[in-house]
């Protein structure tokens, strides 16, 4: 029979025990083990029964055995123990309350995905890890920070195959009550709500769940409350799941509302309110209107407002590609907002410019997420230095005129939160090294270049580690497989084989992802009988444990994890390459350190960062990749291989699949396996060991979250939330009617004449010139430009390609016709060849950067063939 109504009901905890309540409830037993270790006594075979998730633990557990433990004198020392070890972890200082500089008092951080624990699936993949990462780390460094989010009733999916290895959804549905989180409440208990209005009268509600991370609240709206109609309550019914309507009242719910949540949260809890607000991609970008509405409402006119949510606001795109990015029909935005829905106090025009694709090649009828956020958002970056110039690129038509180099997009590495990625095996030889709370800083604040302890841990000891690890592996690899062969429809009799699949003494291979068809989950396939060579080599074979979840909606990846599955199916082979389905943070936690390789292959530069190498390096896999993303930052032959990339533009995909294919299969079959299985005088893999320690010691300092978020406070709240304070009312009234001015009169200004004292084409390194130049100004003064000298190196083309720039001081004018000259020195630094040109930018002390306005005035062709700008 079927419950026609469901309750949750928990558990009454004997008064001893109370405080097992308060550390089930703060996801930092997620990634702190003797919290773990605690709740594991609890009751052993239910915690591994309940996937290590303490919520479940408790409400499954016996009356008798809490009623043992609360008479179990060691047992409530331990508790007592780690709860005032997290009562000192959530109020004492940390990094962040050490600091010297004018630190923001609080930062927001709004992402459409959080994967801080299995226990919380409200993640897809490597955006979702990377924003609880973030909160993670935030929260060991001291960071107030606020996360927002979206609580999905369904998650994203899990995932199972069929029979003949067809990717199966599916979308059980979560109980908010069974879950890590419990209800924002009123000072009266009513929970509290946010609402959005909708065309036609209509009305969008949520509720707001807190997960408590550590220090860091994270709010998550639930659209599924009575007062909603059905289709409303549905908004939040699943993560990237529905069409462009559903999607858009996500993204509105998310930002809006989000801000609106945030407000409610200060007011309630004391919290500071965010000086900063940071959007991690561009789901959550109509956060700043309802920030400029919020100013509209103060006295404000929208071009303030603008200006004083730009000051605080961090934009960061993930995507290296248009086609990643959330883009919507300019007739649907414009239903949502206006005199009849949502934001009735600004012009649906104004909204509309915002997000429209105003640069060649853009869609003039498409509304653009990430062309918001970066409108929005004075301060914006990339996730790796490569994506920081793919990103400069691909966003280049923002900002008309400049070189790509010089669009106001940095780059922050991303980085993995070591505590919940590095295996307690890898943290214990640590701490025998260097001892426990040594090794824990190490591993959450960093700030060292390297790990030079290492070199001080014994060949054996590597040796016996990395051997355990794969031993685990192995063990999970068969459990998981027995059940999924169970789920395709086998019966235990047919499945006696799984018992020898895998070998802890065989070079083991990881590759595990989201399968998009850039990260080419089976170029491993594209010659057969090289990989079955491969695999059953009698003295050095491999064995390969691939993972990953296609979109609901990519019959292409399904094609794709259908052909890997049907290979790793084949009898001959399946003992040494097998696929698990429904990746996730459980799997990953044992896939990553079972892996003596970590295998990456997605076509370049399509690859925004890609985390999942970082996680294995910290626990001493070695990581094989195409040079994208952060490898192409950071790869050393010390520590890894790189896979050479067919890239050049004449070669078709098949035949740069079959290239770099081809280079996979020999860097395995003659360098990376030999390495593996020759051994030393020791009877130990002498050089694959030191190629361990060497990533542990160089690459292990470099990938943590800690570097990251310590970055992001350094490189963009800090300056974001002095720009916010310095961006008063007064002040924002004042840069909005300046730059309404600077676009207006922009059309006058020139660069009328150039010349220098010297007028030989060549001349010794050293030498300064002097440079005059005549410029117009129009209705502009010399206060509202910088004039420049421009110069460096230039390329086959005369393009300068390593430019510098200095400032030209006004020295006349303005003459009788308007003109003003300006004169400086350009001193000739490099040798070979060298040109200079000039140039003029707005200039305003509230600008975060020279090109903000995407307003530039170079010479003209007549003034450059006068000026002699070429030295060689």
């Amino acid at each position: 029979m079927k419950a026609i109504r469901r309750f949750t009901v928990r558990p009454v905890l004997p008064e001893p025990l109370r405080p097992l309540s308060d550390l089930a409830r703060n996801l930092r037993w997620s990634w702190h083990a003797e919290t773990r270790d605690l709740f594991q006594s609890v009751d052993p075979e239910r915690w591994a029964s309940c996937d290590g998730d303490p919520i479940r633990l408790l409400g499954s557990v016996s009356p008798d055995r809490l009623a043992e433990l609360a008479e179990d004198r060691r047992f409530l020392r331990r508790l007592t123990a780690a709860a005032d070890d997290l009562a000192d972890y959530v109020a004492g200082d940390r990094w962040y309350q050490t600091q010297s500089a004018e630190l923001p008092t609080a930062v927001a951080y709004f992402s459409p995905e959080f994967g801080i624990t299995a226990a919380l699936p409200q993640y897809s993949g490597g955006l979702g890890i990377l924003a609880g990462d973030h909160l993670k780390a935030a929260s060991d460094l001291g960071v107030p920070l606020i996360g927002v989010g979206l609580l999905y009733r369904h998650g994203y999916f899990r995932q199972t195959l069929s029979r003949d290895g067809w990717q199966q959804e599916h979308y059980p549905v979560l109980d908010p009550n069974e879950l890590p989180v419990g209800l924002l409440r009123e000072a009266d208990s009513a929970p509290t709500q946010v609402s959005l209005a909708l065309p036609g009268g209509r009305s969008l509600h949520a509720r707001v769940w807190l997960a408590q991370v550590g220090r860091v609240p994270l709010l998550l709206l639930d659209s599924d409350v009575e007062e909603n109609d059905l289709g409303e309550r549905g908004v939040t019914d699943r993560l990237y799941g529905g069409g462009s309507e559903h999607r858009l009242l996500q993204e509105m719910l998310l930002g809006i509302g989000g801000v609106r949540a945030v407000r409610t949260y200060c007011r309630l809890t004391g919290h500071a309110e965010p000086e900063v607000f940071h959007t991690n991609e561009g789901h959550a970008g109509f956060l700043g209107l309802e920030r400029i509405a919020e100013l509209v409402d103060q006295g404000l006119d929208f071009d303030a407002g603008l200006e004083a949510v730009r000051a605080g606001t961090v934009f960061t795109t993930h995507t290296p590609v248009p086609a990643g990015i959330d883009r919507f029909d300019r007739e649907l935005v414009a239903r949502h907002f206006g005199t009849d829905a949502e934001l009735p106090r600004i012009d649906v025009e104004r909204v509309l410019q915002l997000g429209m694709e105003t640069y060649p090649g853009g869609e003039p009828n498409l509304f653009n997420m990430a062309v918001m956020g970066l409108r929005l958002g004075q301060r914006a970056n990339g996730v790796s230095l490569l994506h920081g110039n793919v990103s400069r690129e691909m966003f280049s038509g923002l900002w008309p005129g400049f070189d790509a180099d010089e669009v106001p997009i940095t780059s922050v590495t991303n980085g993995v939160h070591a505590p919940t990625w590095v295996a307690p095996e890898v943290f214990r030889l640590g701490a025998r090294q260097i001892g426990a709370q040594r090794t824990e800083d190490a591993l959450t604040v960093g700030g060292s270049d390297r790990w030079d302890a290492v070199a001080d841990i014994p060949d054996q000891d590597i040796f016996e580690l990395r051997r355990v690890l794969r031993e685990q592996l192995v063990v999970e690899v068969r459990e998981r497989l027995r059940a999924s062969w169970r789920q395709r429809g086998a019966g235990s009799a047919e499945l006696g084989w799984i018992d020898g699949v895998l070998d802890p003494d065989v070079l083991t291979i990881g590759f595990a992802r989201r399968v998009p068809s850039y990260k080419r989950l089976t170029l491993m396939l594209r010659d057969r009988d090289r990989l079955l060579d491969l695999l059953l080599h009698p003295e050095r074979p491999v064995q390969i444990v691939v993972a990953g979840k296609a979109h609901p909606a990519d019959d292409g990846g399904k094609r794709l994890i259908q052909d890997l599955v049907r290979f790793a199916d084949d009898p001959r082979v399946r003992h040494r390459i097998v696929f698990l389905p429904d990746y996730g943070m459980a799997m990953a936690q044992k896939l990553y350190p079972g892996c003596d390789i970590w295998l990456n292959n997605p076509l370049r530069p399509l690859e925004a960062c890609g985390t999942s190498g970082m996680k294995a390096a910290l626990n001493g896999c070695l990581n094989l990749s195409v040079l994208d993303g952060w490898w192409d930052e950071w790869f050393q032959p010390d520590f890894g291989w790189a896979i050479p990339t067919a890239d050049g533009s004449q070669t078709d995909p098949d035949r740069r699949d079959d290239i770099e294919a081809a280079a996979l299969y020999d860097l395995l079959e003659q360098r990376v396996t030999p390495r593996f299985y020759e051994r030393g005088q020791a009877g130990l893999p002498d050089r694959w060991i030191e190629m361990v320690r060497q990533t542990l010691t160089l690459l292990g300092p470099k990938v943590l979250a800690g570097r990251m978020v310590r970055e992001y406070v350094e490189r963009l709240y800090t300056p974001a939330a002095l720009a916010h304070r310095s961006m008063d009312a007064d002040s924002a009234r004042e840069l909005a009617e300046w730059k309404a001015r600077v676009r207006g009169a922009w059309h006058g200004v020139s660069v009328d004449h150039v010349e220098t004292s010297v007028a030989a084409t060549t001349a010794e390194l050293g030498t300064t010139l002097s440079l005059r130049v005549r410029v117009g100004l129009g209705e502009l003064a010399p206060d509202d430009v910088e004039v420049q000298a421009v110069s460096g190196r230039v390329d086959g083309e005369d393009r300068i390609t390593d430019a510098a720039t200095v400032p030209l001081k006004p020295t006349a004018g303005p003459d009788l016709d308007g003109r003003w000259v300006y004169e400086g020195p350009l001193s000739l630094d490099r040798t070979g060849p060298y040109g200079y040109t000039v140039r003029i930018l707005p200039a305003h002390r509230l600008l975060a950067s020279g090109a903000e306005l995407g307003l530039v005035t170079s010479p003209s062709q007549d003034v450059v063939e006068g000026a002699g700008v070429l030295m060689r």
